[in-house]
């Protein structure tokens, strides 16, 4: 074994003690690209760890299952009235972890509580039609809505939206923690209230989950050390790549959402919007893809993505018939005008990740500034920064999750008020094609802002050993641990 691998994998050492002394040989081992101790993260805005973590330990009414599609949890049926603004859901028969029965008052304190927690963020804004949840008989909830949200129950099944009752999800799996790693265990049947499964715990086995930096996570994988490495993006890319894997280990999954450049300053040069649009107009997309070694990936200068539910059409890309030379030129006009009323501006903070593939972003993106005549430094990803990569996967495949995202109430650095008077117009009209036609009003005067400055879809990928039951790849790359606790036959 090389030595750089040896040395990788030592690290390891704890990992693997915690899973003999907790859950022995027979344990899955998941890797979450990540920071240390994100598996035991708390609070609403979770890293991808602490993501699967919660999402495994603390139900909501709705859940997803190993293939992103919508299956019950602790609703085991509901019913949508015929306008659209009423989801009724019915408790399944079973109780919290306390010991106290699942019951109407105690889910509905249970997702108001979680709705209030939301509040400042994307997905509060996604969730805005909520109006009221209501306990009715027995086990039955209610979420009254303002106007239709054909995506509630996708939201619902959000690890965010996951419910409690004094601090505790009701499963369906138990987290110790050991160290900086989370042992998970699925909770016997009867001990939620729900009834015994002969035979039930030898079908299932413990999974051992830690978050590490993603050149662990390959190399461990690599090494057969690891089961499944999650949370892989644009800038670990390389390293999977590059991997001495078994033929199929490297599973992409085929998202939608934003990857591109949030403007975060508005002063100097970005104080104006044509200059932003500059930047934009001298970016070489499709290099930045090859450069990546992507093939088939989606560049795009639209907020949102081509292929969204609902997408007219009628907003296309911009600059077309223009070539990379022509926007350079309209650019590099605009960057001397400006530099020649400012002498000596310093060069712009660009906030990335470390990894090889951020560092190639970084390499194309600063070339390609360069090329119109604007300097750019690189800064850590948490650092202030005039232009930080935004990188995220929409939780639904329609416009309004990619114009929430860009929302003046949520966003740092300028924004677009008129896009979100469009928005809520869009969100209240009563009329599909008038909703449509504003929400591409919408996204044209989030574009004519510049401020953000998109690149292409987002890149998302998993190492998955053969070994592995209930791996699936998914439009959300949301991968639970539950069905990959199941034994393989």
């Amino acid at each position: 074994m090389p030595l750089r691998h040896r040395l990788l994998l030592s690290a390891l050492l704890p990992l693997a003690l915690a899973a003999c002394d907790s859950a022995g040989d027979a344990s899955l081992k998941v890797l979450v690209i990540g920071d240390k101790g994100d598996a035991l993260a708390k609070g609403i805005r979770l890293p991808p760890a602490g993501q699967l973590a919660r999402g495994a330990t603390t139900e909501g009414l709705v859940s997803l299952d190993a293939e992103g599609r919508v299956i019950p949890a602790l609703a085991d049926r509901w019913i949508v009235t015929d306008d659209g603004l009423s989801f009724i859901f019915r408790l399944r028969d079973g109780t919290w972890l306390d010991g106290a029965p699942l019951s109407g008052e105690n889910a509905r304190d249970a997702l108001r509580a979680a709705l209030a927690a939301l509040r400042g963020t994307a997905l509060a804004l996604d969730l805005d039609a909520v109006e009221e949840v209501r306990a009715m008989a027995g086990r039955v909830v209610e979420v009254r809505l303002s106007r239709p949200s054909p995506d509630l129950l996708q939201l619902l099944a959000q690890p965010e939206l996951g419910l409690t009752r004094r601090g505790r999800g009701a499963g369906p799996m138990a987290l110790k923690q050991s160290g900086d790693y989370a042992i998970l265990t699925a909770i016997p049947p009867e001990e939620l209230g729900l009834p015994e499964v002969p035979g039930w715990q030898s079908s299932m086995r413990p999974v051992q989950l830690a978050s590490v930096p993603g050149r662990l996570a390959v190399a461990s994988f690599d090494e057969d050390q690891a089961d499944v490495v999650l949370g892989g993006s644009y800038d670990q890319l390389p390293r999977a790549a590059g991997g001495r894997f078994l033929r199929g280990a490297l599973r992409m999954d085929a998202v939608l959402g934003l990857f591109g450049l949030k403007v975060e300053s508005d002063t100097g040069f970005l104080a104006d919007r044509a200059n932003r649009e500059a930047l934009a107009l001298a970016i070489d997309r499709d290099a930045i893809g090859a450069a990546l070694g992507l093939s088939g990936w989606a560049a795009t200068t639209r907020i949102v993505s081509p292929g969204t539910i609902g997408d007219p059409g009628t907003v296309g890309e911009r600059w077309e018939g223009m070539s990379l030379t022509a926007r350079r030129e309209v650019a590099s006009a605009r960057v001397h005008k400006w530099q020649s009323a400012n002498p000596g501006a310093p060069p712009l903070r660009l906030a990335l990740p470390g990894g090889p593939g951020a560092d190639l972003l970084f390499g194309r993106l600063q070339g390609d500034f360069r090329a119109i005549g604007i300097s750019a430094q690189r800064v850590a990803a948490d650092a202030p920064a005039d232009l930080r990569v935004i990188d995220q996967v929409a939780r639904y495949p329609r416009a309004i999750w990619f114009l929430n995202q860009l929302s003046c109430a949520i966003a740092r650095g300028p924004c677009s008020s008129p896009a979100d008077t469009r928005l809520l117009q869009a969100k209240q009209a009563s009329d599909e094609a008038a909703r449509t036609a504003l929400l591409a009003e919408a996204e044209q005067e989030q574009a004519a802002t510049n401020a953000y400055i998109p690149i292409g879809v987002p890149v998302r990928w998993s190492l998955a050993s053969p070994r592995v039951t209930g791996f699936s790849i998914n439009r959300w790359a949301l991968h639970p641990l539950m069905p990959m606790a199941t034994r393989p036959k």
